[in-house]
Order: structure tokens, then C-alpha cells, then sequence
């Protein structure tokens, strides 16, 4: 009884909020759309959604069809927009999901030789997902997940492509640049900069400064690396990124590099993808690049 007309509207009405906005993204009258959803409510002995005023709300019913939607309905587009391509001779386009958000400058390394190699793969690059990356990779909404923190499911596999240490970088002339390695009460007077991401996700809290019970003095967040180094560089405060990324900059800005803890923080780079996509050739290529570089 569900068909797929009727989780667009539903995914439709959700994101502008009246039949009217819905109806016309959908290229549909308004009549037609409300028609679909009140013969569905027939069949399905429910309602979903109220109104108040001219805003629709969806209920609980229309909130779990809302998720199926969200679900399917990228796997719908996927699919087709794959026949397209087959059908003008191409082999696709290969989605690459980003949780590494220093990553960006090493996987331009990577692009560049793929796409030479691959002259009929378009590359398209996502870094925010509705459902995080792994559900991004089970929705079909990326092919491949770039991640310094694989999570092992079922019909997903994670390959390593390089490894890394995560390094804190202060201005040359700053207070601890001369120590041999830092420890977390070192941090507790310093201002850390790091990317807009939830503290529990950043190895530099979770492996580094909560198993010591410790936080630093204040906690900045900047989107991008350039701008962050600036501010390390300009003694506005420390960071804690990846030793090969600190090394491109250390010619052009008064940076150094210092090992945290005394064993240091060891780190991989993986690149998930759905195991039944594991022998497109594209994709296996796109790997065995990444792993080379």
C-alpha cells in the first residue's frame, strides 16, 4: 500500500511545512497530493499528520514513515541516477563521505591520479550526513567513507589506507614547545582549538585528556585548518592535529610539533565501504590508490 509517491510527499511536506510548497517541488497539484495521502490513511486506519493553521505536523505514524523515507528514497535515487550513467556509456559517479576533517589536502592526492585513471567516474565529496557516516554508507547516500574511527557492522568493510600520529602543535616560541612530549595537565591552562566536532568524538579528549580527568583551560572550535593554524601560529592558542598535516605548514608559520604522552597517539585511516560494492573495479581502485599515497 505504501508506494514511493508517497514517501516523497511525506519527506516533502516535512521539509516546507505545507501542502502548497510540497505540492508544487513535487510538480504535483495540491488536490493530487492530498488525495494520495488521505486514500493512504484509508488503508492504513491512521493519520499522518495534523494541521495547525496552514502548517502540517506529522504524527507519530507520519514521523515513522518520514524515517522509511529517508531511508529508501536516496537508495531510489542512487539506483537510477547509476541506470543513467550506464545507459550514456558512463560508469558513475563515486561519493566519497569525509569524517576526517584534516583529510582533505591528502585525499586531493588521491583524487587526482583516480580521476586521471577514470575518465568515465565523476567524484562527488559529502561531509555531512543525515544519519552519521556509517548510515550515510547503509542509505546510499556516500560509496565511501574516509574515518579515523571505523565502526565494524555487518555488510560494511573497512580498509586501512595510512597511518598517522596525532600530534599537539603550539607557536615555536610557545611555553611547551621545548618539552619532549605533553601530558593532559599540561592542557589544563591552555585554550585547545579543534574542529566543530562533539568533544567525545576528538582523540585528543577521548584517548588523551578524559582518561586523566582533565580539560583544558578554555576550548575553541574553527572550521577550517587554515584558519587554526593562523590562530596556533599567533599564540591564540594549541591544537592537536595530524603530524604529516602540521608538516606542510611548518615551512611557512613558526609551528612545532610535540608528541602526546610518551608513547605518543597512534592513529589509522580507514576507508569504509558496503561489502557488496567491494569489487567494483572503480572503487577497488579508488582503495589501492589511497593506499599508495
Amino acid at each position: 500500500m505504501i508506494e514511493r509517491t508517497h514517501l516523497a510527499i511525506i519527506q516533502q511536506v516535512n521539509k516546507l511545512g505545507t501542502l502548497t510548497e510540497a505540492a508544487s517541488s513535487l510538480h504535483l497539484t495540491q488536490s493530487a497530493l492530498s488525495h494520495a495521502i488521505k486514500k493512504l490513511e484509508s488503508q492504513l486506519n491512521v493519520k499522518i499528520w495534523s494541521k495547525e493553521g496552514r502548517i502540517l505536523r506529522l504524527t507519530q505514524a507520519g514521523e515513522s514513515m518520514l524515517s522509511l523515507a529517508n531511508r529508501i528514497l536516496p537508495q531510489f535515487e542512487h539506483t537510477e541516477s547509476l541506470m543513467k550513467q550506464i545507459a550514456s556509456g558512463q560508469n558513475g559517479t563515486l561519493r566519497i563521505g569525509m569524517e576526517c576533517h584534516p583529510c582533505y589536502q591528502w585525499l586531493l592526492t588521491v583524487v587526482a591520479p583516480f580521476l586521471e585513471q577514470w575518465n568515465d567516474v565523476d567524484v562527488d565529496v559529502k561531509q555531512k550526513f543525515q544519519f552519521g557516516g556509517i548510515g550515510a554508507l547503509f542509505s546510499h547516500d556516500i560509496d565511501a567513507l574516509v574515518t579515523p574511527d571505523p565502526l565494524f557492522k555487518r555488510g560494511l568493510i573497512f580498509q586501512p589506507v595510512f597511518d598517522y600520529e596525532l600530534v599537539l602543535v603550539v607557536n615555536e616560541q610557545h611555553s611547551l614547545a621545548q618539552k619532549s612530549y605533553i601530558s593532559p595537565l599540561d592542557l589544563s591552562d591552555q585554550t585547545l582549538i579543534t574542529y566543530p566536532i562533539e568533544p567525545q568524538r576528538l582523540d585528543i579528549f577521548s584517548q588523551f585528556m578524559q582518561p586523566a580527568q582533565c580539560s583544558p583551560y578554555k576550548h575553541k572550535t574553527i572550521e577550517t585548518t587554515d584558519i587554526m593554524l593562523q590562530m596556533v601560529a599567533s599564540n591564540r592558542g594549541v591544537s592537536a592535529l595530524p603530524a604529516w598535516l602540521v608538516a606542510q605548514y611548518m615551512h611557512t608559520l613558526p609551528l612545532k610539533s610535540i608528541k602526546l604522552g610518551p608513547e605518543g597517539i597512534h592513529k589509522q585511516i580507514f576507508i569504509g565501504l558496503r561489502e557488496k560494492d567491494a569489487n567494483i573495479e572503480y572503487i577497488n581502485s579508488f582503495v589501492e590508490i589511497a593506499k599508495n599515497k
